[in-house]
């Protein structure tokens, strides 16, 4: 896999229990990190969206898309007739992920789908090829398609949900703290 091109592949890892996962290769900057040393919080928001919108929209004529890529640029320029919007976001850290020229391999999957909304699950992990690959973190981000003109949801399509449909599975079931429902 080089750095530029996502991979699907069947189950790996420890959430191996479940579908296929697209596999994103996502570069950290070094303006991710904190004083501490490893990638800040809020810096993770935005290395899940970078590896969203690869998974999800068409590229831009570099490279064949994924199987996944359902979208064009229309969801994306104010003048499109739908639009996906983030209604939910969850991280749970698992370890602190320290910078590396390599790219982080972030594996993706469709915990749930309704009738307009998704989620979308994450795992980041260490850069493949490492000896032992390490969980730094999983998310799941609530994704709803609305229409761009009333802002009420819309329902996925059928060619969204034929793509999406293989990499379906098992929702990321988080670490709760005791006394926590």
């Amino acid at each position: 896999m080089t750095d530029d091109v996502a991979a699907v592949t069947p189950d790996e890892g420890p959430a191996s229990a479940g579908p296929s996962r697209v596999h994103v290769p996502i570069h950290l900057r070094w303006g991710d990190l904190d004083a501490l040393g490893h990638v800040n919080n809020t810096s993770m928001l935005k290395l899940l969206e970078e590896a969203r919108l690869r998974a999800f929209w068409f590229s831009d004529g570099e490279g064949e898309p994924l199987p996944t890529a359902v979208f064009d640029m229309d969801v994306l320029d104010s003048g499109g007739d739908r639009a996906t919007l983030i209604a939910r976001q969850e991280i749970e850290y698992l370890r602190p992920v320290p910078y590396s020229q390599r790219p982080l391999d972030v594996r993706m999957w469709i915990g749930a789908m309704g009738g307009s909304s998704a989620d979308i699950c994450f795992e980041v992990y260490s850069p493949v090829g490492d000896a032992e690959p390490t969980l730094y973190a999983r998310a799941t981000a609530v994704v709803v398609l609305v229409d761009t003109a009333s802002g009420r949801p819309i329902r996925w399509s059928e060619t969204e949900r034929s793509a999406w449909a293989p990499y379906v599975g098992a929702p990321i079931e988080y670490r709760r703290r005791p006394g926590r429902s």
